[in-house]
């Protein structure tokens, strides 16, 4: 028996065959196109799915269940998509359409949440009790695995760590909140702290490496010029991982996880970003003389949604949920 598992994006569908374990037989993808209605976009899901199973030469009646992880917040009781602000959804029934093209089990989770049970199961947190993935991208997504589960809460909202409030009357985020983690945490947010830095500082080499143009700055060469011992971009870097360190500390004093896993774009800084943020957590800490969460860089990288999503598909079939 096999599992599909579609990593559902704003800007990408994916979709992999895995074998019911870590390991992805074949995948295929397409453009989202998220301004299209969501029949169109989900018509799409099913034939990466279908071509996918193509070129593994594997049968449709081979396949145990699909599993989808979306940028969003769903429900598996009637099998919708309640909100999902990148693809401008609210109550879409996935299911129900996704049924239409391959009548098959579905079920559906945050895109955070799969990939980190993706990691759990077969990543860095393989083998702990509980741990909590946090993507650091455009925004902050999280999920929340205990005892080898997701744990997205009695309404399906658990894992939204990128909507904590990190600071009062902060800055306004997308969600229309104001101060919220991902404001502080991800990449957008440090794309603009390097912003306003080279404001103040135009001889900075960010600029330079941005061709004098503050809006070419992005993730990757604040984090390279940090490396390379600029100051305004060392001063914002550290600024961003403080901020991540605290979001960190909230992760530890609120669920005290085995493990949190930081993913998403900017954790391919790897052990720059890593050592950074292991080294300020301390600071933020209430029991400072007990033992805390380990600190870890997820390794299933760009198959985690896929992975995630097919192995919630399994797990919601063992147990008989539908």
């Amino acid at each position: 028996m096999v599992y599909i598992g579609i990593d559902l994006g704003g800007t990408k569908i994916a979709a992999g065959i895995t074998d019911g374990r870590e390991k992805i037989i074949a995948q295929a993808s397409a453009p989202t196109d998220a301004q299209r209605p969501y029949q169109e976009v989900v018509r799409d899901m099913a034939a990466c799915s279908l071509k996918a199973l193509e070129k593994a030469g594997i049968r449709l009646d081979d396949v145990g269940a699909i599993g989808v992880g979306i940028p969003g917040i769903a429900e598996n009781v009637n099998g919708t998509v309640i909100f999902c602000t990148n693809l401008g959804w609210h109550n879409v029934p996935l299911r129900e359409e996704l049924r239409r093209h391959i009548d098959k089990p579905v079920f559906i989770d945050n895109d955070a949440t799969v990939a980190g049970l993706a990691e759990s199961i077969a990543g860095v947190s393989q083998g702990a009790s509980s741990s909590v993935f946090l993507t650091l991208g455009t925004g902050v997504g999280g999920g929340i695995i205990i005892n080898g589960k997701p744990w997205t809460g009695a309404h399906g909202v658990a894992s939204e760590l990128g909507h904590l409030t990190l600071e009062v009357d902060g800055i306004p985020c997308t969600c229309g909140k104001d101060g919220c983690l991902e404001r502080y945490c991800s990449a957008t947010a440090l794309i603009r702290m390097a912003r306003e830095a080279v404001s103040l500082h135009p001889d900075s080499l960010v600029l330079i490496r941005a061709d004098g143009r503050p809006e070419n700055i992005d993730g990757r060469v604040v984090i390279d010029c940090a490396k390379e011992g600029d100051p305004a971009a060392m001063k914002v870097f550290d600024r961003y991982t403080k901020y991540l360190a605290l979001a960190c500390n909230n992760v530890v004093s609120f669920l005290d996880p085995e493990v949190i896993v930081l993913g998403g774009g900017i954790s391919n800084a790897g052990s720059f970003l890593l050592d950074a943020v292991r080294e300020k957590l301390p600071r933020y800490l209430m029991f400072r003389t007990m033992p805390y969460s380990r600190l870890e860089l997820a390794v299933l990288g760009n198959s985690a949604g896929m992975i995630g999503a097919a192995l919630l598909g399994k797990m919601m079939v063992e147990e008989n949920v539908l």
